[in-house]
């Protein structure tokens, strides 16, 4: 049952004769939020949607990104209680920004990189597709987090990206301006920034029903945007939540210098993104056409060779985290193929290594996943509120593992008893080749023929020259894998670049089986790019290169009667380029290794294969 909680308005107090202490005594009554087992309840004196007040504004930012001389403003709608107007109360804020509130441009292949061409050669040109019809949402741009958040005593608050809906600006997709249009946000909230009636002119509209608390949530795009406003320091930006957050642009887009697109979007890149959004004013559409996307995107993206450069950089949320002070609860899947799970696991880590306040909470599924309503009342409820509920004595990791429903708490994330267990490859993978613990020597080089029209899933049920595969035995254990495995090859290529593609996979392979009962995780990679992501050199046919890189972190208990295994090939039909066929790579065997997290290490890994 709802908690209770009362409403009464200064014209009751009239009505009713009420004075001195018998208004005291009313006063007290008054509907508050109500707390229990550290998070915040349904009171039934928030419950009703229609008693909501819903309003929308405009907040004036520090920039002017879509030329016009005037700083931009972006739209804001705001629901909160009745109560908010009636008896004074006030309340911390629930935030969620997006650039897909008022539409998007669709996902039509035609208008995305065509990735059928070899790698390193000048790609095709690319059209845009027509221009998002114009949509006036008002006053609210979305319905999110109403239902769950403003019955427990938050307001929800509701913010359009530069460039889109009717926030003026344009989109730049990582840029400053993402970072600083939700920070104006929160300012205007905590008092510090101004918020009017009307895009243009208006009058003036303040939050002083807030409390100067803000959290801020949200999936994938709309869940980097917390991030991108935390990195500003913003005073009164108190927690986020970012779910499936895509932490960095180049790693959304690439892959150790590889062109690699994020699974399901084949062509995909940034200035595609770009044309997805960019839903704002049609007078500026144009400008920010020539002046963001074709000047600054497509010019600096560098599609050619792959390289990490400065533009990356500067959209790579982790070269940020100085500037962070919100607590963080990150929530990814482990099986997430569109924003892998390295994006959240490397903020994890990063901001742990600050000693800010933050949990990870992990599961087996794909795209999405929020934690569990009571991780993220607590952490609301506890940085918001400032309940002391304890939270950030929880244990940092939170997993679900497969076939359970709720989390398995970690005391940390790797699991803190995990260790890298080395193995080397022995020859036969043109077959089935092994993995083992001692290595091999004088084994030579083995061989396989590049067939991007093969993909990996056909290359993993099949013996073809097009792959080779490396096995341990059959497991009579289970194995815990946690944490990130890393891959060594020494390679060489036919041609002066090309693909090249790793997975990790437990065999046999089950047809029909669930994606986790078959890929452990990915990884990819340009051989050109051994020695530096930020400068590849072409390739000299026949020669061998040192090439390292780590796999898509995971945690995952691989049953007992399966296998692990590695699967080489070039081209990754669903990830990578598309080049002619017949590109040889070989790798030299004794020089090639994989780096396997186990929990218990060498001395479980060792008992588990006997």
């Amino acid at each position: 049952m709802p908690a209770r909680g009362v409403r009464l308005t200064a014209l009751l107090f009239a009505a009713c004769g009420l004075h001195g202490a018998a208004r005291a005594q009313v006063v007290a009554e008054r509907a508050a939020p109500v707390f229990e087992n550290g998070e915040a309840q349904v009171v039934e004196a928030f419950n009703n949607a229609k008693d909501w007040i819903r309003e929308d504004l405009w907040v004036e930012t520090s920039f002017d990104s879509d030329g016009d001389g005037k700083k931009d403003r972006v739209h804001v709608d705001v629901t909160r209680q009745l109560q908010t107007k009636t008896e004074g109360l006030k309340v911390p804020v629930i935030y969620e920004t997006s650039p897909y509130y008022n539409g998007v441009a669709g996902n039509n292949p035609q208008y995305f990189w065509n990735p059928r061409h070899a790698v390193g050669a000048v790609p095709p040109k690319r059209e845009s597709p027509p221009g998002i019809r114009e949509q006036i949402r008002r006053p609210l741009m979305s319905q999110s987090l109403l239902r769950t958040w403003v019955p427990r005593g938050f307001a929800v608050v509701h913010s359009a990206s530069p460039g889109t809906g009717l926030s003026q600006g344009c989109p730049t997709v990582g840029g400053d301006n993402e970072s600083l249009a939700p920070k104006a946000v929160i300012d205007w909230l905590c008092g510090r920034a101004k918020g009017f009636s009307a895009p243009k002119g208006g009058d003036a509209v303040l939050a002083s029903w807030c409390t100067g608390k803000v959290g801020m949530t949200g999936t994938s795009y709309n869940g980097t945007l917390p991030l991108a406003a935390a990195t500003t320091g913003v005073e009164g930006l108190e927690a986020i939540i970012p779910v499936a957050p895509n932490t960095s642009y180049y790693h959304y887009y690439r892959a150790n210098g590889l062109i690699r697109h994020p699974g399901g979007y084949m062509g995909e890149d940034i200035d595609v993104l770009f044309d997805f959004i960019h839903s704002g004013d049609v007078a500026r559409r144009e400008w920010c056409n020539c002046n963001v996307r074709d000047k600054v995107l497509v010019a600096e993206h560098d599609r050619l060779t792959g390289d990490y450069n400065d533009f990356w950089a500067g959209r790579d949320y982790a070269n940020k985290l100085d500037n962070v002070r919100a607590a963080v609860l990150l929530a990814h899947g482990l099986n997430d193929w569109n924003v892998m799970p390295s994006h959240s696991i490397r903020i994890f880590k990063g901001l742990e290594e600050r000693g800010l306040p933050t949990q990870l909470y992990l599961h087996q599924g794909g795209h999405g996943g929020d934690p569990t309503m009571t991780m993220m009342n607590r952490w609301f409820t506890r940085y918001l509120y400032g309940v002391d509920n304890g939270v950030e004595k929880d244990p940092r990791a939170q997993i679900v593992r497969i076939g359970e429903r709720q989390p398995t708490a970690y005391a940390a994330y790797p699991n803190p008893d995990a260790a890298l267990v080395e193995l080397s490859f022995g020859k036969g993978g043109l077959d089935q080749g092994s993995l083992t613990l001692e290595a091999a020597s004088d084994q030579g080089v083995e061989t396989l023929t590049d067939n991007v029209e093969l993909s990996g899933t056909a290359l993993a049920q099949a013996s073809l020259p097009h792959r080779l595969i490396y096995a341990t035995p059959e497991l009579e254990a289970p194995v815990h894998i946690s944490g990130t495995a890393k891959i060594k090859l020494r390679v060489a290529s036919s041609e002066k670049a090309a693909n090249l593609s790793v997975w990790l996979i437990q065999l046999p392979w089950k047809k029909g089986g669930r994606i986790y009962e078959n890929v452990i995780t990915r990884g990819w990679a340009d051989p050109q790019n051994h020695a530096s992501q930020r400068k590849g050199e072409a390739l000299k046919a026949g020669r061998f290169y040192d090439v390292s890189f780590e796999l898509e972190p995971d945690d995952q208990i691989i049953p007992a009667g399966r296998a692990i295994g590695v699967l080489l090939m070039s081209s990754d039909r669903d990830f990578t380029l598309w080049p002619p066929p017949g590109t040889e790579l070989s790798f030299e065997l004794d020089a090639c290794g994989l780096s396997l997290p186990v929990v218990g290490g060498t001395k479980a890994y060792r008992a588990a294969i006997k």
